[in-house]
């Protein structure tokens, strides 16, 4: 399947990328209101929507716990929505759908098909495990949210509603390591955010559904996927589903499937596979 059907998430994701910030910036900027209120005041750390429902980034709360700080009540009740919505969609639909990194990161991986780039460096997924404690711990021991002050993201959606221009470098440095250095290498290895979301993933309810039964295994899939190591195709087929919490929903496996065998459903209406159901191996995509 070709066109832009095809690609019908990607354009959805970027609308939807766009539309947060267009609604961040005109909500400052060009007085948008609902019943008197900004439709969004505040950044990714914290906000409100329409003057009535807070929301706030869960880690930053988090750090700031670790700092031994309680946060607002408004912050700590912004946090629990965040997490409960994204308990549904998806861990990390936020870095995906959400993230102004993300299309930072996906034009770094562009050009490296372009280019034919194999990169410099292959660091280990679970290195970003290993900084989202060292956010903590360092939170714990400075007294200061860790990540809040040096995450790009904040940095990237700061400088595109209140013209902070610090973001863009950050930016740049982010495009550099993945276009020369790793694939990937920012969101899939080394943010914390991500791998808290990641965790949170693990329970979410809206999932890709896998058919084992008519997958041939062809690599489509695991060639344009962002995190290819979540289709595991065994583990999935013994599912019904892609189980792993580093999908992050972006939906590009999904259209690419010659046999349909990928598509978005609800976690309690997934069927499990007979269990003597024999799971082949995956090729792996080059």
């Amino acid at each position: 399947m070709t066109g832009l059907w095809s690609r019908r998430y990607l354009v959805l994701r970027r609308v939807t990328q766009l539309g947060i910030l267009l609604v961040f910036f005109g909500s400052l900027h060009w007085g948008w209101k609902v019943a008197g209120s900004p439709v969004l005041r505040g950044d990714l750390s914290a906000s409100t929507l329409v003057g009535l429902v807070p929301l706030a980034d869960p880690l930053a709360a988090l750090q700031i716990l670790a700092t031994r700080h309680v946060p607002d009540s408004s912050v700590l009740l912004g946090a629990l929505v965040v997490v409960l919505f994204y308990g549904v969609v998806g861990g990390r639909v936020f870095c995906s759908w959400v993230c102004p990194i993300n299309p930072v990161a996906d034009l770094a991986a562009w050009m490296r098909r372009k280019l034919g780039w194999k990169g410099t460096l292959r660091l280990d997924r679970r290195v970003r495990d290993w900084v989202l404690g060292l956010t903590l711990v360092l939170s714990a021991w400075t007294g200061l949210a860790a990540f809040e002050w040096i995450s790009p993201i904040g940095m990237v959606h700061r400088s595109v509603i209140f013209g902070m221009g610090v973001g863009w470098i950050g930016a740049a440095a982010i495009f550099l390591f993945d276009l020369l250095v790793d694939r990937q290498g920012w969101c899939g290895h080394l943010c914390p955010l991500g791998a808290f979301y990641g965790l949170l993933g693990r329970a979410a309810q809206i999932r890709v559904a896998f058919d084992a039964t008519t997958c041939t295994r062809c690599g489509d899939c695991l060639a344009v996927c962002p995190e290819p190591h979540v289709l595991n195709f065994e583990h999935a087929g013994a599912a019904g589903l892609v189980v792993s919490g580093d999908c992050t929903n972006c939906g590009r496996c999904t259209p690419i499937c010659p046999e349909g065998s990928l598509g978005f459903a609800w976690r309690a209406r997934v069927r499990r596979p007979p269990t003597d159901l024999q799971i082949p191996r995956a090729r792996r995509a080059s």
